[in-house]
């Protein structure tokens, strides 16, 4: 099964005003009009085959590659990738420590 049979269990705690980025695989009029019942916005690329014209944005949706950038380097520390912690607490504390690490290595002395 797709993710898209799943996406609208996970916008249920869109904020009105928020906007919405996915790739072409969750170009769907049920999805879209799930998010705009939430007076959301969905910036999805549309598909080739799509018959009717969609607002997309561009310059809005190169900031997913950010997002899809950081998942890639948090899934490089073990810990993480592979879930040992056995509580959410422990989990979010070791994604945080995961995240300063990465932000910190922008920011070394090359010295």
């Amino acid at each position: 099964a797709s993710d898209l049979a799943s996406a609208k269990d996970l916008i249920g705690h869109l904020a009105p005003g928020s906007m919405l980025l996915a790739d072409k695989g969750y170009d769907a009029n049920d999805l879209r009009a799930a998010v705009a019942e939430r007076n959301a916005w969905a910036n999805i690329p549309p598909k080739r085959n799509r018959k009717d014209p969609i607002c997309f944005s561009r310059h809005l949706y190169k900031a997913r590659n950010l997002v899809e950038r950081f998942f890639n380097k948090i899934k490089h520390f073990r810990r993480i990738a592979t879930r040992f912690d056995k509580t959410a607490e422990n989990f979010l504390a070791a994604v945080k420590l995961a995240s300063i690490r990465i932000w910190l290595r922008g920011y070394e002395s090359t010295a």
